[in-house]
Order: C-alpha cells, then sequence, then structure tokens
C-alpha cells in the first residue's frame, strides 16, 4: 500500500542518515576564524535539492509513489522560499532571518521570532519565538531574548537577559504645542545603548532618545513593568524594583537603588549610592549620597520624623 511504501521509505532514509553520521570519522574540533563565525542564510529549496539528491528515493530502490511523495515536498519547499521573500528560515530553531542580517553560526533563532535586515546576532544568543530585532539592532554574544521581546534604534551588550513583553529602542514621549495650538511631536531619532551583564523584567519599556542616547549601565538590574523615558543615562550596577517610572533626561550615577512604584520627575540627577524608599517620588536633584523616603522625597531620617509627627497630631485633644 502507499502508507506501507511511505513508511519503508522514511525507515531507510532514517537508517541512510544515521549509517552516514555514524561512519564519519570523528575529528578534533577546530577553531573557527571570526570572519567565517556568520553564515549564510541558505534556502530551504537548496537544502531539499542536496537532500534528494543523496537520498533519492530511486537510487535506493524505493517505489515511485515515494518519490513523487519527496518531488511534492521538494514543491512546498520552493513555495515556501518564495513566499519568504528576502527573509529564510534559519537552521536553529526555524525563526526568520533576513539574508543581509549578520547571525553567528551559534546563535538560535526561535520559531516565529523575526531578525531584519543589517542586524547583528552574536555568538551563543538567543532570540525566543515571537520576537522581533529591527534593522541595524546589535544583540551581544550569549544574550538570551525570550518571548515577544522587540528591539529596534538600539545595541545589547554581552550575557544580558531581556524577559518576555521587553520593548527597547521606541520613540520617547515627547510633544510640543506649535503656533497654530495643534500638537506637534519632536523628533526621536537616538538609540538606546544597554551594558553588558544587564537584565531586564518582563513587560518594562526603555525609550529611544531625541537629544541623546537613553543608556543603561553595565551589570544594573530592571525588575518588571519599569519605564524609562527617552535621554535617560543610568550608570552601574544600579536596582529598579518593580513599577519605577523615571522621567526623560534624568541622569542616575552608580550604586542606586530604587524601590517599587517610586518615581523620578524629568530633568533630574541623582548622585551614586543613594536609596531611594518605595512609592516615593522624587522631583528635585539628589546630591549627597544616602537613603530617601516621601514626597516629596527627603532624608530617610527626615521622612520618618515627619511621619511621626503627623500621627501624633491625630492623638490631640480637640479643642
Amino acid at each position: 500500500s502507499q502508507r506501507s511504501t511511505c513508511e519503508t521509505f522514511d525507515t531507510s532514509l532514517l537508517f541512510l542518515a544515521r549509517s552516514s553520521s555514524s561512519s564519519a570519522p570523528c575529528t578534533k574540533p577546530t577553531t573557527t576564524p571570526m570572519a567565517d563565525r556568520f553564515r549564510r542564510v541558505v534556502p530551504r529549496s537548496e537544502f531539499a535539492a542536496t537532500l534528494l539528491q543523496r537520498f533519492h528515493p530511486l537510487r535506493h530502490g524505493a517505489t515511485k509513489g515515494a518519490s513523487n511523495l519527496l518531488d511534492m515536498a521538494q514543491q512546498n519547499s520552493l513555495h515556501a522560499d518564495a513566499c519568504l521573500g528576502e527573509y529564510r528560515r534559519w537552521t536553529r530553531e526555524g525563526g526568520l532571518v533576513h539574508k543581509l542580517a549578520l547571525v553567528d553560526l551559534t546563535a538560535t533563532v526561535g520559531t516565529g521570532a523575526v531578525i531584519h535586515k543589517h542586524a547583528q546576532v552574536g555568538p551563543n544568543a538567543h532570540i525566543g519565538s515571537g520576537s522581533v530585532v529591527g534593522p541595524h539592532v546589535i544583540v551581544g554574544s550569549s544574550s538570551t531574548l525570550w518571548y515577544n521581546v522587540s528591539l529596534q534604534n538600539c545595541s545589547i551588550g554581552e550575557s544580558c537577559i531581556i524577559h518576555n513583553g521587553v520593548c527597547i529602542g521606541q520613540d520617547g514621549f515627547g510633544f510640543l504645542v506649535d503656533e497654530t495650538g495643534q500638537m506637534v511631536k519632536k523628533p526621536q531619532t537616538l538609540q538606546v545603548k544597554i551594558g553588558d551583564h544587564v537584565e531586564i523584567g518582563a513587560n518594562s519599556c526603555i525609550d529611544r532618545g531625541s537629544w541623546r542616547d537613553t543608556v543603561i549601565g553595565d551589570h544594573t538590574k530592571i525588575d518588571n513593568q519599569v519605564q524609562i523615558g527617552h535621554n535617560v543615562v543610568i550608570g552601574k550596577c544600579c536596582m529598579l524594583c518593580g513599577q519605577v517610572g523615571i522621567g526623560g533626561s534624568c541622569m542616575l550615577g552608580d550604586y542606586i537603588l530604587l524601590g517599587g512604584k517610586a518615581g523620578v520627575a524629568d530633568h533630574i540627577s541623582i548622585v551614586s549610592k543613594v536609596r531611594i524608599a518605595a512609592m516615593s517620588g522624587v522631583t528635585s536633584n539628589i546630591m549627597e549620597p544616602g537613603d530617601y523616603a516621601g514626597f516629596p522625597a527627603v532624608h530617610a531620617q527626615e521622612w520618618r520624623k515627619s511621619a511621626i509627627t503627623i500621627r501624633k497630631l491625630g492623638k490631640l485633644p480637640s479643642f
């Protein structure tokens, strides 16, 4: 029957593939020059033609039905390549890669992920399913993008972890009212630069710059649902807890900690080694290291005294 014929051919093809791989001599791995570490994405039609040439059923005594089945598979592969246009399926996990993108041999591109033209993906990087790497975006070596990450107008350093739903490099929130009373969008034309060993939590957003690049320093850790506005510069080894919001054009030093739901107004400068308590609001520059709390944020010790005083007011006798 046709089913038994197909099963026989599948088994023989599997046997031939295994025997050819097992008979290959064991060779010592060689070091690949950096210029050769990036591969041209091979169209599926080209791969199918090579497979047919090597394992064509008529060469191995299979029936004509199996031959027709493979011919149909080759036609489907050619049709799929025609539909993909300038994109090709990456051999590691099957994502789509533009023919002008530069992707390292060891990188993986998950199913449903798309890498656009002139993007660069370094060695051992992982692009998760549903993620989009826009044109001219750079993803450093050993960095991981999980599911549904959107990257544009940005560069990602080495060994970074970008969690689900993160958006980096979109336009910042900049508008003005012109002479006619109309709301006009300010140009947002610069980049986001993420350092090395940075981790960004799920559904966080980092806007691209308008008059300077938005920068995240090395080893900075960002929790879920954090908003970082355009032109913000954050130093190294900072920690931003969940739902923190940082207004545009702020400058934060090194080793800064922002507690959950803390907010920083736009154009604020904070020196290094400052800790901001949860749900605090920073409305003026902080020029001395230390702990701050409250709205507006003041030295934590001063805020505690104020909180105690206000609490005592409710216990005073009424007149």
